[in-house]
This record gives C-alpha cells, sequence and structure tokens, in this order.
C-alpha cells in the first residue's frame, strides 16, 4: 500500500522505488515520467493509472505496481480518483515490446473483477498472483 497525496508524489514514490530494479536515479525516472504525463495523462480511467516511460540502457521491460491508500486525484480521462498504479518501464528501443506491453496491462486493468479482486486483496503475493493469472484472452474486449 502507498500512502501519497498527489499526483507528483505517486510518481516520484514509483520512481523511488523502481531505481533500484533499474539501475536508474529516481530523479531521471521521474523526470521521464513527468515529461510523458505533460503529453496527455496517463490515469487511464475507472481509478487506474498507467504511467510509462523509456530509458536508454535497459535491457528488458519493467512493471511495478501500487495500490493506494486512499484515491488519489490524478487528472484521469473520466476524472475519476486513482488508486490503482502500474508504472512501466521500457529500454529506449522497445519498440513494438512496450506497445504491447501497455497494451496488456491495460486490458488486464480494464477488467472491473480484477481490479475489484487487487482491491480486496490483502498481500502484496495476491495482487501478484492476480495480476500475472490474468491473460489477455480471458480479458478480451
Amino acid at each position: 500500500m502507498m500512502k501519497a497525496s498527489s499526483k507528483k508524489q505517486i510518481l516520484q514514490e514509483m520512481a523511488d522505488y523502481a531505481e533500484k530494479a533499474v539501475n536508474h536515479p529516481s530523479h531521471e525516472i521521474f523526470d521521464v515520467l513527468i515529461e510523458r504525463e505533460r503529453l496527455g495523462t496517463t490515469g487511464v480511467g475507472h481509478g487506474v493509472a498507467i504511467p510509462h516511460g523509456r530509458f536508454p540502457g535497459l535491457n528488458k521491460l519493467h512493471g511495478f505496481f501500487a495500490r493506494l491508500d486512499h484515491p488519489v486525484n490524478y487528472d484521469s480521462l473520466d476524472d475519476q480518483p486513482v488508486d490503482l498504479v502500474f508504472l512501466l518501464l521500457a529500454p529506449e528501443k522497445a519498440g513494438a515490446d512496450h506497445l504491447k506491453a501497455l497494451a496488456k496491462i491495460s486490458r488486464i486493468l480494464r477488467d472491473k473483477n480484477i481490479c475489484d479482486k487487487i482491491r480486496g486483496s490483502e498481500s502484496g503475493d495476491a495482487i501478484y498472483a492476480i495480476l500475472t493469472a490474468a491473460s489477455p484472452a480471458s480479458n478480451a474486449a
């Protein structure tokens, strides 16, 4: 559970968390996320945000998930506050892999039943199991 009270704080905490895994300073991750937000919100609706960015030097995609203690205004497309955040960091030249990963995450988190299960989960292990068990076939629109 993440305690955050603003979109900026969410992005900073996610960047801090990702720093060691991707071997990039958190301020660089944060800057890329803020720059991406300037292009348009990554708050996709129904309480979900999928901030993302590309980085030189990464050799694979990295995903990080957070559930917030309390929903936060995120300037989402549907004007609803966000409580589920999936951060995706991709290699600079990821191309189609980056887009495929974004699409898969979006499909999974568009499923109200999956989001309800995540919101009702008490542990990170349970949330991980829910996210990894979800397959594109079971979430087809």
